[in-house]
């Protein structure tokens, strides 16, 4: 173990020490699946990413996921800062394209040179349980008025599930605070990964919504920037029209109320029933490290 390289970088960020940061562990077939919960803990990060082998397997890279916590088959910020690892530091000769093989299936990502982001396809949307709102809205601490009753309360899953709330302002969004025992008694300790809410009122003009995530995971009670937890949304406005429309290309800020702002760029669209979702963002390297 000593010596064994891994690498810090910030995913969903415009600039440094901004985002959300990932650690991710190069040629990582000799560390037990033991050890590598254990490095995860270490790093603390909302995840830590382990590649397999510098050699693809089936057109893709073997990549495992851990939170402090456990193992996850998919996570995005994961994804893209894994892929973007891969194509700096492992592939010999980048294509603009790299496969990810994670527990939930093979992963697409790709480079839009033109930007720097890096974009992902994410698995088909999975559209589940309505919980009422009145237990949701005393599990985040707010009051039922503040939850947006044109647009239902709907648990969507894009390989990780999450609960997605919308809500009429900021200051909804600001006071929210996710109470961990109402949650995992009224919504199943291994059922819904969090909850995501969100509202049109923005800090960034620029930005379509404001987004804050609040996961099951005590290690990680919040989410500075959550590209599942994005690309469950983005299908979420998709399948009930939140803007009026079948498809979307937006933006969304996450992190502000961390001191860690984030920007996500969604896409997705109605494709006779079938929902694309793709989400995308920037990848900025922090650091290059060595175990001891």
């Amino acid at each position: 173990m000593a010596g064994h390289t891994f690498y810090i970088v910030d995913v969903f960020a415009e600039e440094k020490y901004t985002g959300n940061q990932l650690a991710v562990f190069l040629a990582a077939a000799s560390i037990p699946p033991e050890t590598m919960q254990k490095l995860a803990n270490e790093t603390h990060y909302s995840e830590t990413t382990f590649i397999l082998s510098s050699k693809d397997n089936n057109g893709g890279y073997d990549v495992r996921i851990f939170t402090p916590e456990e193992e996850l088959p998919f996570a995005g910020h994961p994804t893209l800062g894994t892929a973007y690892i891969l194509m700096q530091k492992v592939m010999k000769r980048p294509s603009g394209e790299v496969k990810l093989n994670l527990g939930v299936g093979q992963i697409t990502v790709t480079l839009d040179k033109s930007t720097g982001a890096l974009w992902m396809k994410q698995v088909e949307p999975a559209f589940l349980r309505m919980p009422d709102p009145a237990a949701i809205a005393d599990m985040l601490g707010i009051s039922e008025g503040d939850i947006d009753s044109r647009f239902p309360v709907q648990e969507v899953s894009t390989g990780i599930p999450f609960i997605i709330v919308p809500l009429k302002s900021m200051a909804a969004v600001k006071r929210a605070y996710l109470d961990p025992r109402k949650f995992a008694s009224r919504m199943g300790g291994n059922d819904s990964t969090g909850i995501l809410v969100f509202s049109p009122e923005t800090y960034d003009t620029k930005n379509a919504l404001n987004v804050r995530v609040f996961t099951k995971f005590v290690s990680v009670p919040e989410d500075p920037a959550t590209g599942s937890g994005n690309g469950c949304l983005a299908a979420y406005l998709v399948k009930h029209k939140y803007f009026g429309t079948p498809s979307i290309d937006i933006r969304t800020e996450q992190g502000y109320e961390m001191g860690r702002p984030s920007l996500l760029f969604l896409r997705a669209e109605d494709k006779n029933g079938s929902i694309d979702v793709r989400v995308g963002g920037k990848v900025i390297p922090v650091a290059k490290c060595k175990l001891e």
